[in-house]
C-alpha cells in the first residue's frame, strides 16, 4: 500500500486546459484555467 503523502507528491504538476502553463495551485480553487487565461478582459 503506498503512502499517502507519498501519492501527492508524485501527483503530476497542474496545467492550464487552455494554455497548457503549469499553475501554482490553491487549496479552495479547483478550476483548470491559469490567471491569464481566465482573466475578465480577455
Amino acid at each position: 500500500m503506498v503512502n499517502v503523502l507519498e501519492f501527492f507528491r508524485n501527483l503530476p504538476k497542474k496545467r492550464c486546459h487552455e494554455c497548457g502553463n503549469e499553475m501554482y495551485e490553491q487549496a479552495d480553487c479547483y478550476g483548470n484555467l491559469c490567471d491569464e487565461c481566465n482573466h475578465p478582459a480577455r
